[in-house]
This record gives structure tokens, sequence and C-alpha cells, in this order.
């Protein structure tokens, strides 16, 4: 079945993370991606661990169903190259710091003065312009100027990092939001667009309950801990087994079940624990109560309880438990590729599922430089010139 991104192609000019993602996820879903990459190392993820026969998994993990090109744009030709192939594609994204491209003759203007429907997606930390444009910045940068590193971890201790990289994750995320709505207006207006995803603004945006509090109420949002920034009881319990559940009532009605599941309803009629308003007051007393009976109580059983009661829980699962249980196993969230040199590689699914030509993992991550001569053939170049191209240096295989 035809999936929705088949027939568009996109150029990848992308490391580490949030480019390479976002091209991951067009690619899932049908794009024909080409990677283009440095002839030395490629990808500086290419050298991240762990490294299986010299092969890295992050970099396998996120850069499935492309194709590798290898291009050193500082030499004569190279330009050219990625012009010619411009000219048929219909997404640029690129993740380089503001002013690299620029500096090559490969802006915006200079890539759609070759094929004005291109759409132009330019990832970077704090955006293409501003006083900040050309600081270097990686995820944790990112966390900490975007304000989320400030609400993070316990009240009064240094900030705590989140365990993901939320940063790249997020840009990622906002980048391939940008092409696919660039995509839809190509389509219907005739023009790409040139957009500007900034790590730091897709952070910010991000941040719901936090910014919505500074800029309205004049208060500056604090670090909570592992509780919740509206809501009480809403966290996570020690069990007796020296496990950990996370559950909570954010409305009354479940605040009833959960009381009533622990055997504790009677606190449903103190006025502490009425509203919204009076429960956060009361946070402490609230969430201190449910603690006490869930100590009491192992994992397993608890959860059964809670789950049948309708609460929202669930135990804090570690990675091996996210992946062995009979729902991960019922919707096929595992899946296997077979890499040149990893060998068997297992790796989550996309995430979304369409009823018919839905994400599909065709391909493995490339090597670097594996498909040079194929995208330059493709591209109208004959053998000599892709020889000549290679012994130049400005190409590589």
């Amino acid at each position: 079945m035809t999936q929705a991104l088949a027939g568009i192609r996109v150029l990848e000019l992308g490391n580490f993370i949030a480019g390479p993602l976002s091209g991951m996820l067009l690619a899932d879903m049908g794009a024909e991606v080409i990677k283009i990459e440095p002839p030395k190392g490629g990808d500086m993820m290419r050298a991240s661990p762990p490294l299986i026969n010299g092969e890295s998994l992050v970099f396998a993990t996120i850069n499935r169903n492309k194709r590798s090109i290898a291009l050193d744009l500082k030499k004569p030709g190279s330009r050219e190259v990625l012009l010619k192939l411009a000219a048929t594609a219909d997404v640029w994204l690129e993740n380089y710091r503001p002013g690299v491209l620029q500096k090559l003759n490969l802006g915006p203007e200079d890539v759609k003065a070759v094929n004005p429907k291109i759409c132009y997606i330019s990832v970077s930390g704090y955006g293409q312009t501003g006083p900040y444009q050309r600081r270097a910045a990686v995820n944790l940068i990112i966390e900490a100027a975007s304000g989320v590193l400030s609400v993070n971890g316990e009240p009064g201790e240094i900030p705590m990092r989140p365990g993901l990289q939320t940063a790249d994750v997020f840009g990622a995320m906002f980048a391939t939001y940008a092409v696919l709505t660039s995509l839809l207006g190509a389509a219907r207006h005739g023009e790409g667009r040139v957009a500007d995803v900034s790590l730091v603004e897709a952070s910010i945006a991000a941040a719901m309950f936090e910014t919505a509090e500074v800029l309205n109420m004049g208060t500056v949002p604090q670090p909570i801990g592992r509780m919740h920034r509206l809501t009480a009881p809403y966290t996570i319990f020690r069990t007796r087994d020296a496990k950990y559940v996370a559950t909570g009532a954010p409305n009354n009605e479940l605040l009833k079940k959960l009381l009533t599941a622990l055997k504790i309803a009677q606190h449903l009629d103190d006025p502490r624990f009425a509203t919204y308003s009076s429960r956060k007051i009361h946070e402490t007393e609230i969430t201190g109560l449910v603690a006490a009976e869930i100590e009491k109580m192992d994992i397993d059983p608890l959860e059964e309880l809670l789950v049948g009661a309708g609460v929202p829980c669930s135990r804090v699962n570690d990675y091996a438990e996210v992946f062995n249980n009979p729902q991960a196993e019922a919707r096929g969230l595992v899946q296997e590729i077979d890499h040149p040199k990893i060998g068997k590689q297992r790796v989550a699914r996309n995430p979304v599922l369409f009823d018919h030509g839905g994400p599909s993992i065709v391909r493995p991550a490339p090597l670097l430089g594996e498909h040079t001569e194929a995208v330059l053939a493709q591209a109208g170049y004959g053998q000599a010139e892709i020889a000549a191209l290679i012994d130049s240096g400005a190409a590589a295989t």
C-alpha cells in the first residue's frame, strides 16, 4: 500500500538528534530521505557509544530508512552536486549552526533559486536571528536556556536534568511539523516555506503550565520534585517491596475511586480535600494519607487493585519492563532490522499506526557514503563524472 509521504524527496543535512530524528520520522512515512554527510566521520552521532562492530547503535536507531551520500561541501564541485539534487527535492532539512550554509552559498535564497517550491527547514539551538544565534547549543544547554532545568528536581537542590533528550526531541517534532505544514502549503499554493525552528523555543512551547503562570500571573514557577504543578495527590509512591508506583487523582471522581480503593474513603468529607485548590494547598496532608496506605502493599496487588478501581496508575517500569509486557507484545512494539554490520538490530517501531500505508522500516541506517554512486547516477551523473567527483574528494563512498 502507498505510504502518505511516498514520492517526497528530502535532503537531510543533519547531525546528532534533532535534524536526523525529524528525517527518520519522514522516512518512516515513506519519504525518500537522502542524508548528506561529510566524508570524514560523517554525522558525528556515528561515533556515539554503544558500538557494535564499530557501528553506533544510537545512530542506527535514528537514521533508519535513509540513504547516505558523502560530500565535502568545501571542495569544488560538491555545491553543484547538492544544488542539482535540490532541484528535484521537496524538502531541505538542516541543523547546522546558523550562517554555516550561507557561507557555502547554500542558504535558503541559493537553494530556492534552483527550486522555488522546496521547503527549506532549519533547526538550530537559538534560531536563525537574534544575539544568541551563533551560540553553541547541545541538549543540556537548551534545557538550561529554556527554563526546563529550573523546574526539575527537588526544591532548594541543584536542578536535575531530565533522563531523556527532551530538547532535541521537541525540536525534531516541531521540525517535522514545519516540514509537513510547508509541504501542504507548497501543494496548495505552489511555494514552499523557509522555516526557522529553535530548540529553545520548542522546549518553551512544551512548558504550557509554566509559561501560562509566569506570563499571566507574574510568578516564577519553581521546582516541585515529584509533585504536579496543579493537582494533588499526583505523584510517585514507594511500595512495601521497594518498588514505585505513579498514581494520582486529577479530579473529584478519581479521588473518590483512589481513596475508596485504599479504604480511606472517610477523608472524602474533609473540607481540606473538597476542591482542586484546597487539595493543592493541603498537598502534604492528602499525599501523606495515600502514601501511608500504599506503603503497606506490594506493587503487584496494588497495581491490580488500582487498575480494577479505575484509578490511573502504573508501576515505574525500567526499560526492560517497558518492552516485556503484554501490551508491548500485543501491539508489536519491537521490530527487527538486518544491519550489514550490527546484524539483527531490535528497535521500537514508529508510534503512529495507520489503518493502511502506515510507517514501516524498509532499510537499516546507511553506512557512510553507502549510496553516493547510486544517488549521483540517479541525478544524471555519468560514471566518468562520478569517478571524477570521487577522485577530487568532492564526493566519497
